[in-house]
């Protein structure tokens, strides 16, 4: 087989729904366990934006009957939380051992996010890997960086062998690894394998034990928090920007800023920025929202006094709400 992925091999597929019927599966789920496919800290440096969809219908929903999913889903993304972070170089790894399948190695980076859904027409998953395991097991590594890839066809992997680097190339607007597992042909979802169709609990992990507390589900995360000196946009916390810009006493604004992800319909959220003296000087509420979001961002902030900064420590919480309870908080603090 050629070094390149044949189309057929690498395009999204709605296999998801194959997986539902977990009574069909009778081969035994230790036959393969999991490592994590990406070189970072879930939580910190890496974050799961989506699992695999589970509904047969034209809706979604993951392994926990939640929101982190969208139609036809096929694989678990494990998001960078910034396209500064991809550049520093995060290493994709084989999740389990096994040969080297198929490969491609070079689709371009950011296709997609300049030219449209015309330019990744084939090539959807863009640069990645698929691994063949003993007992019909697959896994599949998509959105690769270029020219990224260390392995070939035929080759031999161990669990944790580095394989490539996470880029942005084909179907993908953020730098993330999407990650597939098949067994005989067939996508199913490494959290929940053998689930009962329809069912929010149940069915087994197939990541190694030492993962599993590391893999806990999360409803909702935080994806970049910090202070600023000017207005934020998507644009500069993607970049890195808004980060790199930390306030002093010089600086002519003061703004706290927040990107979440995982949020959903009817969640209200509020940014608080106060002085070393504990008072309000910025502040933004944001109305409950009338949809799920897979990611939003909120900054509060307040331009240079005539007098100009007063030194000490400055603080910003930032809560998201529902039903009158606290789903997600975070402290941030300036010091200058």
């Amino acid at each position: 087989m050629s070094s390149r992925m044949s189309c057929a091999g690498f395009l999204y597929r709605a296999f998801a729904v194959l997986a539902l019927a977990g009574a069909a599966f009778h081969a035994d789920a230790q036959d393969i366990q999991l490592a994590l496919p990406i070189a970072c800290e879930l939580g910190r440096t890496c974050y799961i934006q989506n699992y695999t969809d589970l509904d047969p219908s034209p809706s979604a929903r993951d392994y926990k009957c939640g929101t982190l999913t969208y139609d036809n889903h096929n694989g678990t993304d494990f998001r960078l939380p910034s396209l500064a972070a991809q550049k520093t170089g995060v290493e994709v790894r084989a999740a389990a051992g096994g040969r080297i399948l198929r490969i491609r190695n070079d689709a371009p980076d950011d296709a997609f996010t300049k030219s449209g859904r015309e330019a990744v027409r084939e090539a959807e998953c863009g640069n990645g890997v698929i691994i063949e395991h003993p007992e019909q097991w697959e896994t599949q590594y998509c959105h690769l960086a270029v020219g990224s890839v260390l392995v070939n066809p035929g080759d031999k992997v161990e669990p944790g062998q580095p394989i490539g680097r996470v880029g942005l190339s084909g179907l993908t607007e953020y730098p993330h690894l999407h990650f597939t597992v098949r067994h005989n042909g067939a996508v199913v979802d490494p959290f929940a394998y053998g689930v009962r169709p329809g069912s929010c609990e149940g069915g087994q992990s197939l990541w190694l034990a030492a993962f599993r507390a590391k893999l806990e589900y999360q409803e909702r995360a935080i994806l970049n928090a910090g202070f600023t000196t000017g207005p934020v946009t998507m644009e500069l916390i993607e970049d890195g920007s808004a980060e790199r810009q930390t306030p002093s006493a010089s600086s002519m604004a003061i703004v706290a800023f927040v990107r979440a992800i995982g949020l959903k319909a009817g969640d209200a959220q509020w940014l608080v920025v106060k002085d070393p003296l504990e008072n309000v000087i910025a502040e933004n509420r944001s109305a409950p929202l009338q949809g799920n979001k897979a990611q939003f961002m909120l900054f509060a902030g307040k331009k240079r006094p005539p007098g100009g900064w007063d030194r000490g420590t400055y603080k910003a919480t930032y809560v998201v709400e529902r039903d009158g309870q606290v789903v997600l908080k975070k402290d941030l603090e300036l010091i200058f």
